[in-house]
């Protein structure tokens, strides 16, 4: 989920930004220190929105940078359990894919690709044995975070697409195009049985 978050903390500038105006060392000082850093608490940082205020800047003995007491404002994006989300897959492997979600990357294990027995195929897509579908590289899909580890590194962050309203937005297009052809065939029964009472 996308979080705007206001902080309040020292930024350690630089000194090759020491020519520049304080507010403006601070911003970049902040866009190379935080944008595209992780951390388990603020999750993906994606951009810093604003700085807020730059107080009076310090120096410490045998350290060359500045701090500055600073109010900034980051747009980050932190992933939650059972959220859902909308990606394109980038990779794909004998044990699942890979599917670009915002900043971040996720993985869908190949028994939660769809409801069927799954295999690679040889045109390298993930394919169902009994419903002929297939997944590949490019695919756009909507799936649901059912695991994220912080454990090492960049978070691990696993996906699912076998519960319902998931998967490859076609299979999800060809559903919706199948049920109201269900409940149009259901519709003109009922009106001919209705018709035949009177």
């Amino acid at each position: 989920m996308f979080y705007l978050t206001e902080i309040e903390d020292y930024v350690r500038v630089e000194p090759r930004h020491f020519g520049l105006p304080t507010m403006e060392s601070v911003e970049k000082q902040l866009n190379e220190s935080y944008v595209d850093s992780v951390s388990k608490d603020l999750g993906f940082v994606v951009s810093v929105v604003s700085v807020n205020g730059v107080g009076d800047g310090i120096i410490i003995p045998g350290d060359g940078a500045a701090f500055y007491k600073s109010r900034f404002k980051l747009l980050v994006w932190k992933p939650e359990l059972h959220e859902l989300l909308y990606g394109t897959i980038k990779e794909i492997t004998n044990f699942g894919a890979f599917m670009n979600i915002g900043p971040a990357q996720g993985m869908i294990h190949i028994s939660q690709t769809m409801e069927d027995f799954v295999s690679l195929s040889k045109a390298g897509t993930l394919h169902g044995k009994s419903s002929k579908k297939s997944l590949g590289i490019g695919d756009n899909c909507i799936a649901r975070i059912v695991a994220i580890s912080y454990k090492a590194g960049d978070p691990k962050i696993g996906l699912t697409m076998r519960q319902p309203g998931l998967g490859k937005l076609e299979w999800l297009e060809e559903k919706k195009k199948k049920a109201e052809k269900e409940t149009r065939k259901t519709k003109r029964r009922d009106s001919k049985k209705g018709g035949r009472k009177k």
